[in-house]
């Protein structure tokens, strides 16, 4: 993945496998009118967000599915993520399950196993 930040004074390139907290910094910080992300092949990919498909999607997006969608993402089972957290797969069920809701505390030790903001599990 490429990312290009073309800014009046600023222009500079990030080569490489790129976090999505890096993303998001350089989003913020030169404003996303001024970043551009290519794939491997220098085509520019579109920002999600910005699609269709993902404003209905983001519609329906709760913080148990936002749960489940980051544990399938990083590779865990419910058992494997209930011990990283000290709780139980039943407990990881219910929150992916919206049965039990996500604790603040909960929703921070999320954020930080899976590298991304608090409120996607808030």
């Amino acid at each position: 993945m490429l990312v290009v930040v073309n800014q009046p004074r600023t222009s500079f390139r990030i080569e490489g496998d790129i976090p999505a907290s890096l993303l998001d910094y350089v989003d913020r910080e030169f404003g996303k009118q001024n970043v551009s992300v290519h794939d491997d092949e220098g085509e520019i990919l579109l920002d999600p967000h910005e699609m269709d498909w993902f404003k209905e999607a983001e519609k329906e997006e709760t913080p148990g599915k936002n749960l489940r969608m980051y544990r399938r993402f990083a590779n865990l089972t419910q058992p494997e993520l209930a011990r990283k957290l000290g709780t139980s797969r039943q407990a990881i069920s219910n929150m992916e399950n919206g049965i039990r809701p996500i604790s603040k505390k909960t929703a921070k030790e999320l954020a930080k196993i899976f590298g991304v903001s608090v409120s996607n599990f808030i």
